[in-house]
């Protein structure tokens, strides 16, 4: 039954400064699915990794100290793949899959939309990923598609979605794109199993945001929806405390 978490870290090295690798002992996940690692291989501690039994592979962005995405993995996977083969994503460092047996685990980084540019960037981004993965499920079928989507999908999933609503995260045009991502086939694992308000996975540093819980769920396991039975459990696990993000766990089962 492995478990898999998904965890934006906002910088692996200052994730392990605050004590992320004691935190993975104990946690003691299978797979581990990165993003914001912020960093290229040769600057992270990655025989703290080996040294708890993981394999890890990263794949960084062009641009130092900005987004990338990593997966360790207790388990040696058939094959790890980097990238979506699309140059302008790629450069940035936002994809990375691994494959075990028919099983794919995905570890993405959505762009967020700062700015116009960057807005506009986010949605040709999910037009692309949209495609992408429409492509991919003919193949890989059997797939997990976990990390930061940069989107509330719906009102109980921010703290004020009132006065968010014209914030980049929560556009109505954002949230259309994740009603249609998972109308063509994924289930939304946390909620099959909680369908309770005030659950989050992202918090802003200012104005005591995280103590106050007013946070925004942005980072999700995305299930094949044939694959939602073998779920066992979905948990965000608030606790860890090493970003302003924090991990998103589920029990799945791989045998088929």
């Amino acid at each position: 039954m492995p478990r898999i978490i998904t965890y934006n870290v906002n910088g692996i090295r200052a994730a392990i400064r605050k004590g992320f690798v004691d935190w993975l002992e104990n946690s003691n996940p299978d797979i581990v699915l990165f993003q914001e690692t912020k960093a290229v291989e040769s600057q992270i501690p990655i025989e703290e990794f080996e040294r708890l039994g993981y394999y890890h592979y990263w794949f960084s962005a062009e641009k130092k100290g900005y987004s990338g995405v990593g997966i360790l993995s207790k388990e040696k996977p058939d094959k790890v793949h980097k990238g979506m083969g699309i140059d302008k994503y790629d450069r940035e460092g936002r994809f990375i899959r691994a494959d075990y047996g028919p099983m794919s685990v995905i570890s993405v980084y959505h762009p967020s939309g700062t700015n116009d540019d960057r807005l506009q960037f986010k949605f040709e981004w999910l037009d692309d990923f949209q495609k992408y993965i429409d492509d991919l499920k003919k193949e890989r079928p059997d797939l997990v598609i976990s990390g930061d989507y940069n989107i509330c999908h719906k009102p109980i999933d921010i703290h004020d979605p009132v006065r968010n609503k014209k914030v980049s995260g929560f556009l109505p045009e954002e949230r259309e794109w994740l009603d249609g991502f998972v109308s063509s086939g994924f289930s939304d694992a946390f909620r099959i199993f909680n369908q309770q308000p005030h659950q989050y996975t992202w918090w802003s540093y200012r104005a005591n945001a995280r103590a106050k819980n007013k946070g925004w769920r942005i980072d999700y396991h995305m299930v094949a929806e044939h694959l939602k039975d073998k779920l066992n459990r979905a948990v965000i696990l608030p606790e860890a405390k090493h970003s302003d993000h924090c991990p998103v766990l589920i029990d799945i089962d791989f045998q088929q």
